[in-house]
């Protein structure tokens, strides 16, 4: 952080998996990637677990289950933020409807549920120049989209970023 500040560079904490698109990252400036910083320890005698600064709530469950600590989240703690525990399309529509900001949804399941309910209407996308096959796909078998490019931008590492909007 010192080496930020000394050299009047902006800097971005990478931590675990949020905001794995990236656009938490400052281009041009200085990155402290946390996220393989995952390590749990947990002390079962005080019902009290340690995460480092790279966990993903997964770490942590898996780290805390064999004590039977291991718990579902129950509460969110910004304002803007809401808990869902399952997909219902109709309060996902109401959810958009009574939204004075974007209304954003994160992982692969719940992004293609929402996808086949014709629920997106943007799509914010990282081109990388790594590609490494595997994982949860978000958008389902069956379905075609018609988009238009809004926005792109090309960083100095080759990445791009490209923005469309359902027709």
């Amino acid at each position: 952080m010192h080496l930020a500040a000394d050299h009047g560079l902006l800097l971005s904490i990478k931590g675990g998996g949020h905001n794995i698109a990236g656009t938490a990252l400052a281009d041009g400036g200085l990155t402290l990637d946390t996220s393989r910083m995952r390590r749990v320890t947990v002390d079962p005698a005080a019902r009290l677990a340690h995460a480092g600064p790279g966990c993903l709530l997964r770490d942590v469950d898996r780290a805390t289950q064999q004590y039977g600590l291991a718990t579902t989240l129950e509460s969110v703690s910004s304002a803007r933020t809401s808990l869902v525990r399952s997909f219902d399309p109709e309060v996902v529509r109401r959810l958009k409807a009574d939204a004075e900001c974007d209304v954003t949804v994160d992982g692969p399941t719940l992004a293609a549920q929402a996808i086949e309910a014709g629920l997106v209407d943007e799509y914010h996308l990282f081109v990388t120049t790594t590609v490494v096959g595997g994982g949860r796909r978000f958008f389902p078998d069956g379905v075609r989209l018609d988009l238009e490019l809004v926005e792109e931008r090309v960083f100095g590492s080759g990445v791009m970023y490209v923005r469309y909007r359902t027709r």
